[in-house]
């Protein structure tokens, strides 16, 4: 079932009271689409799919049309999520910068989204929170959840480029929610976006407690927001949940999931296209049987339902879906 932002929002009270995490995927093919929610589902886990400024104007074709593109990825994960009844998902924008103003407020005032993600993070601290303020206003009066940022996370992740990295700061962190209002917080403690390995990072999951402490005993308690963790090891993420986090963000594992599989199929199969050598032209013909998209693609699709899967036990959301109470 797809998740309003009032029913997300028990989603993550529910995590941030029993210290679990919610894996938020990011999409953008009907492929990906079905394999997310497909493994969200079969482990009874609500989780969260999540739209870039590059995935909807990917979406809407040579266009480039990001309203178009918000539509159609809305509209897949609403049709295909109406046939899965035991878990919940939302749709979340992700990493939204001040340029694209606009198309959060169409989104929200459209009813395409669940929450959304202002990411002001490059501006100086007052203009973050003046924005922040603002996007929040909008989304709480159509009962969207709204994400903000403060610190780089270095690396590259769509069209987020950052070269370095800057650790958010628990005073600032505090006064940002205060005055900002938002539902969730993401926090800068030494995550990659791109491909990394956890442990070549260097991770200050104390910060992620500090952090979390002060919001508690400043009585603005908030759900913490984990990015960049595609390479961060079980251990890594486990401690990250039990010490406040309950988003964490995942897109490059997918990615790699994929091509994988792709790349293992193909390489069993290649004569189904390609002519092997040592055979004439006259001889050979391509394997429809075997080159339809239908049957390679569909294993790429099964790769991201397994990480899925995976990942939601690693964090543990299985078997705690709102839909189950």
């Amino acid at each position: 079932m797809f998740l309003k932002g009032e029913e997300l929002k028990q989603v993550f009270l529910k995590a941030k009271k029993e210290r679990f995490g919610i894996i938020a995927s990011n999409v953008v093919f009907d492929s990906v689409i079905r394999g997310v929610i497909q493994g969200y589902n079969a482990q009874n886990s609500d989780g969260l799919l999540q739209m870039s400024s590059g995935a909807v104007k990917f979406a809407s074709g040579e266009t480039k049309d990001m309203n178009v593109g918000a539509q159609l990825i809305s509209n897949m994960i609403k049709i295909i999520s109406q046939q899965y009844k035991r878990s919940g998902v939302g749709l979340h924008i992700d990493h939204a910068t001040p340029n694209y103003f606009d198309f959060v407020v169409y989104c929200i005032e459209n009813d395409l989204v669940s929450s959304v993600m202002i990411d002001a993070s490059k501006e100086d601290f007052s203009e973050n929170i003046r924005i922040s303020s603002e996007v929040v206003a909008i989304a709480h009066k159509h009962g969207v959840l709204v994400e903000g940022e403060i610190g780089y996370i270095k690396g590259a992740e769509d069209e987020i480029v950052s070269d370095t990295e800057l650790y958010t700061k628990p005073e600032e962190a505090l006064e940002y929610v205060k005055k900002t209002g938002v539902d969730l917080f993401a926090a800068s403690v030494g995550t990659n976006h791109g491909v990394t390995k956890g442990a070549k990072v260097t991770l200050k999951l104390d910060l992620i407690k500090e952090i979390d402490d002060l919001l508690i005993d400043n009585g603005v308690e908030t759900g913490i927001v984990l990015h960049g963790a595609s390479g961060l090891t079980v251990e890594q993420q486990q401690q990250a949940i039990a010490k406040g986090v309950v988003k964490i963000n995942k897109d490059t594992r997918y990615q790699m999931e994929m091509a994988q599989a792709v790349q293992e199929y193909w390489f069993r199969e290649k004569d189904a296209i390609v002519k092997p050598v040592g055979i004439t032209e006259d001889d050979y013909l391509p394997d429809k049987s075997r080159f339809d998209p239908r049957k390679w693609m569909v294993k790429a699709e099964n790769s991201v339902q397994t990480a899925v899967e995976d990942l939601v036990k690693i964090v543990g959301s299985a078997g705690k879906s709102i839909t189950l109470s």
